[in-house]
């Protein structure tokens, strides 16, 4: 008769089974690949890449602890959107000018502004727009929403705490002196941790990178092929040594752009409307105005 099973495995028992460092666990292997521990948050960040390399954690699993990790030291101000960049609503304009600004842009949030573009005095849903469709004449003003303001030094760890206590998406970001500095919304913080966010308005297979705005002017994504770009506007922007246009506008500016940032390439000046994951997600591409020739006769 077989003795029953007992919790405790038998010493020296069952030599069939894998070693015991095979057996180790997935933490195990973690500690004991960061023990006795790293000294500073570049060696912790190493330490990962490490362990990435071990294959002891995924790419992805990678990806996002070094986005927790960096992040503690980052602030509203880094990652917000500049206020020149802003895509505001003025409580006074008609219903068919806000209209064609919630369309071109594709926000689902507003900030809403009252005489002057700092003079923030509230958030407007883009679906809340339909109630005003259905009945012309209510006020604007019923349906706004408060708006949120935080400091420029506002740390990305305790914003994100926030937005998710208060179950709101979108702040304003104001500088030392009070003045509106830009706005920051909980998309852009969690894309520091994961990454680019897609969403229904990215293109999944990067064949419609190029759209004609309103105002003429054309939003090209950053991973356009350069070829399609040269075929859109004319040009003959070099193609040998970068494929995508994101690739040779920062070479062009030295570092990746920030967010509201111009640089001037060949004829055409490309302006960062979003930048996503440490890259450019989309341009607003202009022609450069020509140069300015010497006054004959002078």
């Amino acid at each position: 008769m077989s003795e029953p099973h007992s919790g405790r495995p038998q010493r020296g028992g069952d030599r069939h089974h894998a070693p015991p460092a095979e057996r180790r666990t997935l933490f195990r292997k973690l500690v004991e690949l960061v023990a006795p521990g790293p000294d500073s948050r570049d060696q912790l960040i190493e330490s990962l890449a490490d362990a990435e390399h071990k294959e002891l954690i995924a790419p992805e699993s990678r990806m996002m602890l070094e986005g927790v990790i960096r992040m503690a030291d980052m602030t509203a101000g880094d990652v917000m959107v500049a206020t020149r960049r802003m895509d505001l609503l003025d409580i006074d304009a008609e219903y068919d000018d806000l209209l064609h600004v919630v369309i071109d842009t594709g926000h689902s949030r507003f900030p809403v502004f009252e005489g002057q573009r700092d003079n923030v005095i509230g958030t407007l849903m883009a679906k809340d727009l339909l109630k005003l469709q259905r009945s012309p004449d209510l006020n604007l003003r019923t349906l706004l929403r408060p708006a949120v303001f935080v400091p420029e030094s506002k740390g990305l760890n305790e914003l994100l705490r926030d937005f998710r206590a208060n179950r709101n998406h979108l702040a304003i970001v104001i500088d030392e002196f009070g003045t509106t500095a830009g706005l920051i919304t909980i998309e852009d913080v969690l894309e520091e941790i994961v990454g680019e966010i897609e969403d229904e308005f990215d293109d999944e297979d990067g064949e419609s990178g190029i759209y004609t705005l309103a105002d003429g002017s054309q939003r090209v994504a950053g991973d356009v092929e350069i070829g399609a770009v040269n075929g859109a506007f004319a040009t003959a922007l070099p193609t040998d040594v970068f494929d995508t246009i994101g690739g040779l506008v920062a070479h062009e500016l030295g570092r990746v752009p920030r967010r509201g940032e111009a640089v001037e390439v060949g004829e055409l000046v490309f302006t960062v409307m979003l930048t996503r994951g440490g890259a450019v997600r989309w341009f607003k591409v202009t022609r450069a105005a020509p140069a300015s020739s010497s006054a004959e006769g002078a």
